[in-house]
């Protein structure tokens, strides 16, 4: 089997095998010592299993220490296939799925529009439900210069999708501005804590501090009831005041978003609800399509939440800069390459390394990078 390493001198002495790293079956990750003060490298493997490693222990200093609880929904009924909504005389059947949207209660909700077919969807099936919607729609891009990645606004088309979709049931959309929230909070959290050797989720900052903390009090002397996305996550509020609101996995688990919501404290749950928490994603689609949401055909979006259509190697190099360093095996130490900094990678990715005979995964970071 075999390992990878990495360092910055071209010109280094034959490493030991290391002691630490060992490659089993099955592949498990070593337990590895805590990390440099300055780290410079990091370690890669040819054999892992798919995984995400994600959060640092600095990515929840803000937020409160009382996690939403997760359970798993209970498995759909064998033999029976997929129910989805049919179209009667020209209207839609949405009362069964309107499960995770609190039908029969007349409730003033806030509803997050990304322009997105998700969180679009998510309204109508609010406003279906009887609720009084407002939508908002957040200005999130961080301070920088888009005009050096893009030749047009990044916003532009989400908001424009977002309008259309307020404009077929008439509910008023309000813009607002969190920029320099999104920065301070955010970002330039980021950018320090990538820097410093560690990765924490982007995704799990932002709905933590921004869509549901600074927007929270944005919005506090408003006096509505919820918040609501378009979310693939479930929430259960307790019927007593003082009960606990409970994070449930959503009904499709291949979407279920409950990972990046994970930080979230009780005080931000209790007013959080998420219509996509009983539907699978190829409901949300059909619905979608029936109510010829002016969306419905848009791809959705798989990149960081601030970056948009920006690389996120190239914001890394705008905003650290590269410090060329070596790949080398983890179990031989022998010498694989080179990296441009080790902040471009994270423990367990494999896209990216540009080695032959892998597929490798980065194990430590380092200066020296083991694979």
């Amino acid at each position: 089997m075999r390992r990878a390493m990495a360092a910055l001198p071209l010109r280094f002495p034959r490493l030991p095998k290391p002691e630490l790293v060992h490659l089993r079956t099955p592949f498990r990750f070593p337990v590895l010592p805590p990390p440099l003060p300055l780290p410079q490298a990091f370690f890669i493997s040819p054999r892992a299993s798919s995984m995400s490693l994600a959060s640092s222990p600095s990515s929840s200093s803000s937020t409160s220490s009382s996690l939403p609880v997760l359970t798993l929904p209970p498995p759909p009924p064998s033999g029976h296939a997929p129910h989805l909504p049919s179209v009667s005389s020209g209207a839609v059947d949405l009362e069964p799925y309107l499960g995770c949207s609190m039908p029969g209660r007349r409730l003033r909700v806030a509803v997050l529009l990304s322009g997105g077919v998700d969180s679009s969807t998510a309204l109508r099936l609010l406003h279906a439900a009887g609720h009084d919607c407002t939508v908002f729609y957040l200005k999130i891009w961080f301070q920088e210069d888009f005009e050096n990645f893009w030749s047009e606004c990044p916003w532009d088309e989400d908001l424009k999708y977002a309008r259309a979709v307020c404009d077929q049931v008439d509910v008023p959309l309000e813009v607002v501005h969190l920029s320099n929230e999104y920065w301070n909070n955010v970002v330039s959290h980021i950018i320090s804590e990538y820097h410093s050797g560690r990765t924490p989720n982007p995704d799990v900052l932002c709905n933590t501090r921004i869509k549901f903390g600074a927007f929270l009090e944005a919005i506090a002397s408003m006096e509505f009831d919820y918040v609501a996305s378009g979310h693939y996550a479930h929430v259960v509020h307790s019927p007593s005041e003082d009960g606990p609101s409970i994070l449930k996995l959503s009904k499709d688990l291949i979407k279920d978003q409950t990972y990046f919501l994970s930080h979230l404290s009780q005080s931000q749950l209790k007013r959080l609800l998420f219509p996509l928490g009983c539907l699978r994603k190829d409901e949300v689609r059909r619905i979608a399509t029936l109510m010829d949401l002016p969306n419905k055909d848009r791809k959705d979006s798989q990149g960081i939440c601030f970056l948009g259509k920006v690389k996120f190697s190239e914001f890394v190099a705008k905003h650290i800069g590269e410090l060329e360093g070596v790949l080398l095996e983890a179990e031989t130490g022998d010498y694989l390459g080179n990296h441009h900094g080790f902040w471009f990678y994270t423990i367990g990715q494999r896209q990216g390394l540009r080695l032959s005979g892998g597929p490798w995964f980065a194990i430590l970071l380092q200066h020296t990078l083991f694979c």
